[in-house]
């Protein structure tokens, strides 16, 4: 996890570990892009030789500097300390030294003699790193008036950035333009607003991604922010290559310009289409010409049809295809692209058997039975039944209708007494018989 993910304070310690500066993990913390681990920490130099003298010191966003220790301070990883800088000085964390600091120097491309390498004042006392949190406190107030005052001059740049040097006496403002920028009337407002010296830096898209993080589309944060150093050129010719659709809103990355990732596996890619015939070459069949349509570099097969009736596409293997280009190199024409792929044998593929009596290991890729198709089932049984029974009641009812035609007209229905006046009748009865 990186000093994106667990957020730092201002005076650049973790809030997460509580490590004060030093990142306990060696992963996290402010500014700790590219943290190397000093394996050789525990190991005795030889007899005779002086310990290196120059250390990597690390600052804000993942900036990093070489300094030498002329005075023979006693410094370790995690150290604050206090550098030269131009003018005043600077305040910063000691990152990496030792034997492995060379690495890095040759890494660089930096010579030990180098006139950049410059040197280590003191370690930071207390009243520095008060100054030095007062400076990273007005920060984002400045970066807020500072885009007030582009808005106002109507300059074509972003302020990206506002970086504090440790003595407060210097700002470093961070801008991204297309164009380029003539802004001396804005140092003369920045001067003027903040009172302090104005030092403006352009940087790239890509290195403005670097410097404020993010998450990609992969799900993972920004490469250029957590590992990425060189920012290699990248084009659509990369993208071409992988067979990927041209399609900018899935090629481009947070910063708007093609992804780094297209040229990570361009070489593997490269060294696969040797292999394949060029795009261009055409075959000759009976039929007429085929053209190249599309291919599949993992499973060696490709796509070609008649240029003159391009409706079907025809499936090829790569040893088709080279052997029907030999074939008319020899100036022989092949019967019809039909014949071949009717030969193409296509492997049947093995999926994990159930040997042991154990559950499947794909079982919870199966899609789930909707309850729909049980209610569907239930209302066609119901529907069936009704079907059903209003058959059986319609021919009852025809055949009572058939058995009333065939009755006489001359029986009378008899009306059927109300139930009083069966009662009354009963009672009479009753006292006749009694009498």
């Amino acid at each position: 996890m990186s000093c994106n993910s667990c957020s730092t304070d201002k005076s650049g310690a973790p809030k997460g570990c509580k490590s004060n500066g030093n990142c306990g993990t060696d992963t996290c913390g402010s500014g700790s892009k590219l943290a190397v681990f000093d394996w050789l920490s525990n190991m005795t130099l030889p007899n005779g030789q002086a310990p290196f003298n120059i250390y990597e010191i690390r600052f804000k966003n993942g900036r990093k500097h070489f300094f030498k220790n002329t005075e023979n301070l006693t410094l370790s990883m995690g150290d604050v300390v206090a550098v030269e800088s131009s003018p005043g000085h600077d305040i910063g964390t000691i990152s990496l030294g030792g034997e492995l600091v060379k690495v890095q120097l040759k890494k660089k491309k930096v010579a030990i003699d180098s006139e950049e390498i410059k040197k280590i004042y003191r370690k930071a006392s207390q009243r520095d790193i008060d100054i030095w949190q007062s400076a990273r406190e007005k920060e984002i107030e400045t970066q807020r008036r500072g885009r007030e005052i582009l808005g106002r001059l109507g300059l074509k740049m972003k302020l990206s950035d506002v970086e504090y040097q440790g003595d407060g006496n210097k700002a470093t403002f961070y801008y991204t333009a297309d164009e380029r920028v003539d802004f001396r009337q804005l140092i003369r407002d920045f001067a003027s607003a903040f009172s302090i010296r104005i030092e403006m830096k352009q940087v790239g898209l890509r290195q403005e991604a670097a410097r404020l993080g993010g998450i990609g589309s992969c799900g993972r944060e920004l490469c250029c922010s957590t590992w990425l150093t060189d920012f290699r050129k990248v084009n659509t010719a990369a993208a071409r290559y992988q067979q990927l659709s041209l399609n900018p809103l899935k090629l481009s990355g947070q910063c708007g310009k093609l992804k780094c990732c297209l040229n990570y596996e361009l070489d593997t890619y490269l060294d696969a289409l040797k292999e394949f015939p060029k795009q261009d070459t055409v075959l000759k069949t009976e039929k007429g010409l085929a053209v190249f349509i599309k291919m599949d570099i993992f499973k060696k097969l490709l796509w070609y049809t008649y240029k003159d009736n391009s409706f079907k596409w025809f499936k090829l293997s790569l040893d088709q295809v080279n052997e029907m280009i030999a074939l008319n190199k020899n100036n022989e024409t092949v019967a019809s692209l039909e014949e071949y792929e009717s030969d193409i044998v296509e492997e049947v593929k093995i999926d994990f058997k159930n040997v042991v009596g154990q559950e499947s290991l794909t079982r919870f890729d199966r899609p789930k039975q909707k309850r729909n198709r049980k209610r569907n089932n239930r209302n066609k049984s119901k529907s069936a039944a009704n079907t059903t029974n209003k058959k059986s009641f319609q021919k009852n009812k025809n055949k009572r209708q058939g058995n009333k035609n065939t009755t006489t007209e001359q029986q009378p229905k008899p009306k059927r007494k109300h139930k009083n006046n069966q009662r009354n009748e009963r009672r009479n009865d009753n006292k006749n018989g009694q009498k």
